[in-house]
């Protein structure tokens, strides 16, 4: 069932630009799905280690910052007459170079905050994110400051027997961040479901006790840190060659909290979670946009709706529709089902 339910989804979503001519709604899914990427890359860490980052957003910003940077060229004075520079590179290699930074990025928080326990994540990751957002904002040689980065190139890929193709428009843009998407799911699904996973959530549901049996809680937090920096930051740079023009507002924390949003209303620990919170969240703002009669009763029917979800569903809409349709299944006279995977447990 799950499978047929991921498939049919999946179908839809491949052929959703092909009888809707809404340029608009796309452009929103199009935004919805880079930060369900960002959000699905949030959830490694919230959900299946139990590390609560509120300055995830600053991967999200250095991955478009360092791909920008890196497709336009620039040119920089360190010392004197010393200038360092970089001759504008393909987006394709630009965005490899994002997450190559981003990935560090995440590797020297990692082992700053976790060789010390308790909030010191949080407190690191949120002084993280403030740190680069006025880096972006006072280095106006690098990033231009409050003017933007702007012109930014767009993606080219090549197809046999079709040459270059420019990813420029909401339809390519779209199948762009639909295949960056699902890249994310498997690469995450793939690691979950790994030794290295298991030793992951081990850590979440009871951290002295897997110590106890020899796991390497160091070395496993800072493992799931680097690739959820790594995945926000290809978040970030396919968002910057998307939008084109980058600016500090990237690093604006509500960004972060609209990423925790996606990830705690659709269910943390869970692979379709941030996913399904993702797409009511992100969609549901241009939703009531078109029912509002006060500009303020949209954002009002958003965080009552938030708070409806948190407090009746405090696992999740995901865990809770799991556990509904398990409990349908079990009643007299339904077929048996099989057990539940060790990396969907809740958390």
């Amino acid at each position: 069932m799950n499978r047929a339910a991921s498939l049919a989804f999946v179908v839809l979503l491949v052929s959703l630009p092909l009888w809707m001519d809404n340029l608009y709604f796309l452009h929103v899914l199009i935004v919805a799905g880079i930060f369900i990427v960002a959000a699905m890359s949030l959830n490694l860490l919230l959900g299946f280690t139990g590390q609560l980052s509120l300055g995830h957003v600053a991967f999200f910003g250095i991955g478009a910052y360092a791909s920008s940077l890196c497709s336009l060229g620039f040119e920089i004075h360190v010392w004197g007459d010393t200038t360092v520079s970089l001759a504008p590179k393909p987006v394709w290699l630009s965005m490899l170079i994002a997450i190559v930074v981003a990935g560090l990025c995440g590797y020297m928080i990692g082992k700053i905050s976790f060789k010390v326990r308790g909030a010191y994540f949080v407190i690191v990751s949120v002084s993280f994110a403030e740190v680069t957002r006025l880096v972006a904002l006072n280095w106006i040689e690098l990033t231009q400051g409050p003017m933007a980065l702007n012109n930014i190139p767009v993606l080219k890929l090549w197809a046999p027997g079709i040459g270059s193709i420019d990813i420029i428009g909401k339809v390519p843009n779209y199948y762009l961040v639909l295949a960056v998407a699902i890249l994310t799911y498997v690469i995450i699904h793939r690691l979950v479901y790994s030794q290295a996973g298991r030793a992951m959530i081990a850590l979440r549901e009871n951290e002295p006790l897997a110590t106890s049996v020899g796991i390497d809680v160091t070395r496993f937090l800072v493992l799931a840190t680097v690739v959820s920096a790594a995945l926000a930051g290809l978040a970030g740079a396919v968002y910057a060659h998307y939008v084109r023009i980058v600016d500090p507002d990237v690093f604006l924390f509500i960004y972060t909290v609209t990423m925790v949003i996606m990830v705690v209303t659709g269910g943390k620990g869970t692979l379709a979670g941030p996913i399904v919170g993702g797409l009511i969240f992100g969609i549901l703002p241009e939703v009531l946009r078109g029912f509002q009669v006060i500009p303020e009763v949209q954002w009002v029917v958003y965080g009552v709706l938030m708070i409806l979800i948190v407090y009746f569903l405090p696992e999740g809409i995901v865990p809770a529709v799991r556990a509904a349709w398990r409990r349908r299944l079990d009643r007299p006279g339904a077929p048996p089902t099989r057990p539940a995977v060790a990396a969907e447990a809740k958390p």
